[in-house]
């Protein structure tokens, strides 16, 4: 007998929404397919998941688990970055220039652009980071360092930078594949004051005669200075801070309740994505084509990933 942590009617909602969104993205947006895992990060116990729009549909992107295949983020990796900045001293009130700028690296010139193909001059971290801009997340993991930045995301639990030759400067806009279920439980630490609980899908197993095989025991760690998991919590719940890139109408609020977001949208919008919180729940989305087929040009994480995730969390926590 197997015990699991999915929470019946939390799945059930998981796999309507998915659905039901997933075909209108389909139709506007050539994006096929959809994945969701909600996870409680007081225990790290999975309280749904849905690895694809149908599993069982092969003709259609089925019999995939996208919640356990590495996937480019986008920019929902940033709130990593700015975590290990703002763990070295730097603060929310720290400016830099989003300007057009050239950086030299190994591998020849990088020069980002912000989404918007906009610069918005002097801006604050607390901009930048709710703004979601490129140029300043750039030049923020520059002053970092990607190996300061890829040493906190092993330590929340990333499985997936081993080989960290393979990182450069655009690791803060999501050059670096991460797994939805990795992803969204780290963001659950920032949800519980930098600690990470041990991601669990089963509570207890038992053998043919009752005999405990296992059984699930709360694991937890500390792997983000509290303050600092504060502070990004307080960013990506500031709906005012993001306003002016993603207006004060979006899909990364809650009616009556405060939430922490972050969305996410690789350059060539292959992935689309959506992780936010709250103390007690903290759900991630995944969007796109299993195959990799680019989707119509213009579908980003805000329109086609946050739906999905702001549907499922205000429904759960109405």
């Amino acid at each position: 007998k197997i015990w699991s942590t999915i929470d019946i009617p939390k799945q059930e909602l998981a796999e309507t929404v998915v659905r039901e969104i997933a075909e209108k993205n389909e139709k506007n947006f050539k994006a096929k397919n959809a994945a969701l895992v909600s996870i409680d990060p007081a225990t790290g116990q999975i309280l749904a998941m849905v690895g694809s729009r149908d599993y069982f549909d092969i003709e259609n992107d089925g019999n995939v688990n996208v919640v356990t295949r590495p996937r480019q983020p986008g920019s929902s990796f940033k709130p990593i970055v700015y975590a290990a900045a703002f763990t070295k001293g730097y603060t929310p009130e720290m400016k830099l220039f989003d300007v057009e700028t050239t950086f030299t690296t190994d591998v020849g010139d990088y020069a980002p652009k912000n989404y918007d193909g906009k610069e918005h001059g002097v801006v604050s971290l607390r901009q930048a980071l709710a703004g979601s801009l490129n140029i300043p997340s750039v030049k923020l993991l520059y002053l970092t360092g990607i190996d300061t930045v890829l040493a906190l995301a092993e330590s929340i639990g990333y499985t997936t930078f081993s080989d960290r030759s393979r990182f450069g400067l655009s690791l803060v806009l999501g050059g670096g594949e991460v797994k939805l279920l990795e992803h969204t439980a780290a963001c659950g630490a920032f949800a519980r004051n930098g600690e990470l609980f041990k991601t669990t899908g089963i509570l207890k197993v038992e053998d043919a005669e009752g005999k405990i095989i296992e059984e699930y025991k709360k694991q937890k760690k500390k792997v983000v200075d509290t303050n600092v998991a504060r502070i990004i919590t307080n960013i990506l719940s500031d709906n005012d801070a993001r306003s002016f890139i993603f207006g004060v109408t979006n899909y990364l609020t809650l009616p009556n309740r405060p939430v922490a977001a972050k969305t996410g949208t690789t350059n060539n919008f292959i992935d689309a994505w959506t992780v936010g919180y709250t103390p007690s729940l903290v759900t991630g989305v995944w969007v796109g084509n299993n195959d990799n087929t680019p989707m119509k040009k213009g579908a980003d994480g805000s329109q086609i990933a946050a739906p999905i995730w702001q549907r499922f969390m205000s429904e759960v926590l109405k």
